[in-house]
């Protein structure tokens, strides 16, 4: 079945699907001024894709196809350059990117999936300090990959991150005062916010290996495990002074809540009822092994996998409850996980965790949509529009929806976007803005852009 996806999606990729955008509204600013546009975020603003950042992600990130559209506009519209601190070739930084290559299995067989670019060489240009070609050093996206809410009050937070450290301008700075050196270096008169993803990502992408609960001590001083959810106070108290230093220079702006991130690729394309039994004799010895438990009903066809979860039980998997992306599919087919062995608990999310990952995504975007209220700033309602790419969404006879590869709209990191999915980004983005300030700037289109490349 995934030979047959990805012919179709090659077949779309290099036969007629002509896209047909017809513009009948001149774009205009309405009630906002696009002249200088700053974008503040974590790897999505960044254009991170692939499971690494590299230059051709970068021009492809949302905020380069927002400055695009916005400086469409004639009057208020963007002016100048859009200047992000760009990687210098497309390997990958500070690790290899993810490219669709061969894939060995442990049965001897090969098939197409995704492998660390075979040809890796680290560039040593890139992990020197950027500098910004404009001619006051101004940096319009400064979204860095990894980076949570709960990390802006954190000392020294260049030296942390090595995407922060490229660009930041003081290493020894919190991330705040980095952004108010930012607003002050471009006086922004339009702003996107796009952050609180990571601060219950983390916890998700782990298989729920930290403190889920919301209410989280810090590791040290300010700086909270990378596997915890962020406290729902510190995400309050420093997403509201993120949000009002950003437009602390009079402008506008616009704010993206978070996706339902267990809808993503990462966490849906190895199903919980993966088990596929073709002999009853298979069946009959799994139900002895287990010792005939009322817990356990192995029988042909696809059953669910047998896993550890958080509190060390092993038993067989709940429908709703996920297996990560990351789980060696090599185990599971010649290793025995998911049935005579259980998978270990880093790679399952429980009912329990999914649970705790859905209350926090809750929590957070009530914040992130009062902050909105409050300071008259258009909402981006990210969480409902990213879910309907599981039924999938149609631009220009195209379908995008949220499988794996063959999706289109999601990179090879099973988190990140691709081009396409950054335009689609870009374009829910746009339509929020113009319902919001009463611009007409002109949609995308989203097929101009790539999906997933095959060699």
């Amino acid at each position: 079945m995934k030979k047959i996806y990805i012919i179709g999606a090659l077949a779309c990729l290099f036969s007629a699907c002509k896209p047909s955008v017809n513009v009948t509204v001149p774009p205009t600013a309405g009630d906002a001024t696009f002249t200088s546009y700053l974008a503040i975020g974590n790897s999505l603003t960044a254009g991170y894709a692939d499971n690494s950042l590299y230059v051709t992600g970068q021009l492809n990130s949302y905020p380069n196809r927002l400055f695009e559209q916005f400086a469409t506009i004639g009057d208020r519209g963007a002016k100048g350059k859009f200047y992000q601190p760009l990687l210098t070739g497309d390997m990958g930084y500070p690790g290899p990117r993810k490219v669709v290559g061969l894939v060995g299995s442990c049965l001897g067989d090969t098939s197409l999936g995704a492998i660390d670019l075979p040809y890796f060489s680290a560039s040593g240009d890139d992990a020197k300090a950027y500098v910004s070609p404009g001619p006051n050093h101004e940096i319009n996206n400064i979204g860095v990959p990894g980076i949570r809410v709960a990390d802006y009050a954190v000392p020294t937070y260049g030296n942390l991150n090595p995407y922060a450290k490229r660009f930041y301008h003081d290493l020894t700075s919190t991330p705040l005062e980095e952004l108010q050196f930012r607003v002050n270096n471009i006086h922004p008169t339009f702003v996107t916010i796009w952050l609180g993803a990571n601060d219950v990502l983390g916890f998700a992408t782990s298989g729920g290996q930290g403190d889920g609960s919301g209410n989280a001590s810090p590791a040290f001083g300010n700086f909270y495990a990378t596997n915890a959810v962020t406290p729902t106070a510190v995400f309050k108290k420093y997403y509201d002074t993120v949000v009002g230093m950003a437009i602390g220079v009079g402008a506008r702006g616009a704010l993206i809540n978070i996706p339902d991130i267990t809808s993503i690729p990462f966490f849906t394309t190895i199903p919980s009822n993966g088990l596929y039994i073709s002999r009853q004799s298979l069946a009959d010895s799994l139900n002895a092994a287990y010792g005939h438990s009322k817990d356990y009903a192995f029988h042909l066809g696809y059953n669910q996998f047998v896993v550890k979860d958080h509190l060390g039980n092993i038993r067989q998997s709940v429908p709703g409850e996920l297996i990560l992306l990351t789980t060696p599919l090599d185990s599971i087919t010649c290793a025995a996980w998911g049935s005579f062995r259980a998978i270990p608990e880093q790679y399952v999310i429980t009912t329990e965790e999914l649970q705790q990952i859905k209350s926090a995504t809750t929590r957070f975007n009530d914040i992130i949509a009062n902050a909105a209220l409050r300071n008259n700033l258009a909402l981006v309602d990210m969480y409902s529009y990213m879910g309907t790419l599981k039924s999938g969404i149609v631009y220009n006879g195209i379908k995008y929806n949220a499988s794996y590869i063959s999706g289109s709209a999601f990179s090879l990191d099973g988190v990140h976007l691709t081009p396409r999915g950054y335009a689609i980004v870009a374009n829910k983005i746009i339509e929020s803005i113009n319902a919001k300030y009463h611009s007409t700037i002109t949609a995308i289109d989203v097929n101009k852009y790539n999906g997933i490349l095959f060699p």
